[in-house]
């Protein structure tokens, strides 16, 4: 039965996959892809699934996709890098059950380390990309990506970014496809990827990317609007919401759903209708290298911008049109930017690491944020696991000062997904590296999703939980200790002590995050006025609930979880 629902993209991607006879899905939580997986963990009719990282997701689903059922996987950009390995041989074996690669780009860097453009991925591994452009797209192209996966064998990319996401707008659904468990052959020449059956299989990609190249001139996802013969715009996903709000009807419009392959055809007859033609795409030239490879003048990053986001702004600026009347911030509100929570319990650790003038290489989550001020207690983020592997790297380059005074820090949930191949290796190739595990019990940055260290699994069931102080011994590593991050006393002793020694250890810095339900908060602390002096070093730790007003520090009560970290640091009492 027909619905009409107001949906964020990718809850409109879930329910999409799922009406598509969706039957296994299998992801890694990363912004702003996160969502897809937590909508569709809530149908009980398919099997739904966090993995420990992209990679393995990603193999999950060819699995399920090779026994016969419609699978899929999702993930933020930098998560396709990393399951970019199945993903290049998934081109050659192709499918047996529909196979959707769900990722979801992040232009602007809201939450990613990195402005990569996903739709380089699929020219590479010369697979198709479709890209929605708003919810019902969103909801249409991932129900309809099975069909096309299973009609031309290959697994489908389908790009998302933080505002198709992220952003609302009306759906309607549309009766739900049944899961059907297509009959499973063995057939080595088609997923045996050994050289003597992988030299077969190329010749049939670049077979298949003729033919999609093909069915992209014709295609329901590629749509043409003839408005002008003086403009023409060719763009694609949310740029294509800001051109139409600016332009309105004065210009012609291709709009590309289909990003690769992208059409010849179809682009070259509308730039034989319009005077002027543009290209509007964030991030890369993608779409224009392939305009003017086909000899066609065109307009395009000398006009846009190769960063960032667009804005309805960005395409009125660009065709001289006046920019609407809006309200801007009052230039003397602070700046306030992303930080820990109070009461967060890397807090302690950091300024622990902090005191001490520690070289800390950090890691992705939510404790990158240790590295503002005040606490400035991190010297690297670069990727998911890279801290331990840099540490080795670190320390190996500068000996054993270095060694004394330096350590890695990650995250319970990015160590599962990484760090185990860096720690082993630490202990393999002997560096006397410190590693600090934050264990906060859940996958804190993109809220809150259990991971294989919780003991529940995407449900909310009890799971097998890895016991991390095992798990480290097993990797090679003898000395492991835990500590509260609470106790600051305790923090500075067992760093130092772990500093000192002539071998690898590893600290497990235990304590749940304090946004957990589970979690109780204490009473509020407040500041007793008669007894502070003023002397700002509760202020070190950068708690936002902690500030100064008529030179006491004071405490807000509504922010305050009790912690009890700052009291350990007022040398007068006057925190009670």
């Amino acid at each position: 039965m027909d619905m009409k629902k107001l949906l964020i993209g990718n809850q409109a991607v879930a329910e999409g996959l799922h009406d598509g006879g969706l039957g296994v899905v299998s992801s890694y939580p990363g912004t702003p892809s996160t969502e897809i997986t937590e909508f569709l963990s809530k149908f009980d009719d398919i099997h739904s699934e966090w993995a420990p990282n992209e990679k393995v997701a990603c193999e999950v689903a060819f699995g399920s996709s090779l026994a016969g059922a419609r699978s899929a996987c999702a993930m933020k950009h930098v998560g396709l890098n990393v399951a970019a390995d199945p993903l290049f041989t998934l081109s050659y074996t192709g499918v047996n059950g529909g196979m959707v690669i769900c990722v979801a780009d992040d232009p602007a860097m809201h939450s990613s380390q990195n402005e990569q453009d996903s739709r380089h991925y699929a020219m590479a591994a010369k697979v198709p990309m479709l890209e929605p452009a708003d919810s019902m797209e969103a909801y249409t192209f991932a129900k309809n990506a099975f069909e096309l996966s299973e009609k031309f064998d290959t697994p489908v990319l389908l790009r998302m970014c933080t505002r198709i996401a992220h952003s609302q707008s009306i759906v309607e659904t549309s009766e739900k496809q049944p899961a059907v468990l297509k009959d499973y052959e063995k057939n080595p020449a088609k997923y045996i990827m050994a050289p003597a059956n992988a030299i077969k299989r190329h010749p049939f990609v670049e077979e298949r990317t003729l033919k999609l190249q093909e069915f992209a001139e014709n295609c329901e996802y590629n749509t043409v609007e003839m408005n002008s013969d003086e403009i023409g715009i060719i763009t694609s996903g949310c740029s294509y919401q800001y051109v139409k709000e600016v332009m309105g009807d004065s210009a012609s419009v291709l709009k590309i759903g289909m990003s690769y392959p992208l059409p010849v055809k179809l682009i070259k007859d509308f730039a034989s209708k319009v005077k002027t033609l543009y290209v509007i795409e964030e991030l890369d030239p993608f779409i224009e290298n392939h305009v003017k490879a086909l000899g066609i003048e065109c307009i395009g990053k000398e006009n846009f911008s190769i960063l960032g986001e667009f804005s309805q702004a960005t395409i009125a600026k660009a065709f001289g049109k006046e920019l609407p009347e809006s309200v801007s911030a009052d230039s003397a509100i602070p700046n306030r930017p992303p930080m820990m929570c109070a009461g967060c319990p890397h807090r302690g650790l950091f300024y622990t690491l902090a005191k001490n003038k520690i070289t800390a290489l950090g890691d992705i989550g939510c404790y990158t944020l240790g590295s503002a001020p005040p606490l400035n207690a991190l010297d690297s983020t670069l990727c998911m696991g890279a801290s331990i592997s840099g540490l080795h790297g670190f320390n190996l380059a500068r000996g054993k000062d270095a060694e004394k005074k330096s350590v890695a820090v990650i995250g319970d949930s990015t160590f599962m997904h990484s760090g185990m191949t860096g720690l082993v290796n630490v202990a393999y190739n002997a560096t006397n590296s410190t590693v600090i595990i934050v264990d906060n019990s859940i996958t804190g940055m993109t809220g809150h999703q259990q991971n294989p260290t919780t003991g529940y699994n995407i449900k909310g069931d009890p799971a097998s939980k890895v016991d991390l102080e095992a798990l480290c011994k097993a990797l090679g590593i003898n000395r492991v200790k835990v500590v509260d991050p609470y106790d600051l006393k305790a923090c500075n002793e067992v760093v130092k002590e772990e500093l000192a020694v002539e071998e690898p250890s590893v600290i497990i810095s235990r304590r749940p995050c304090v946004l957990l339900k589970s979690v109780k908060a204490q009473p509020p602390l407040k500041v007793d006025e008669d007894k502070c002096k003023s002397c700002k070093r509760c202020m070190t730790l950068g708690c936002p609930a902690i500030s100064m007003k008529d030179g006491k520090a004071k405490v807000d009560a509504t922010l305050c979880v009790g912690c009890g970290v700052c009291k350990q640091l007022c040398a007068f009492d006057a925190i009670v």
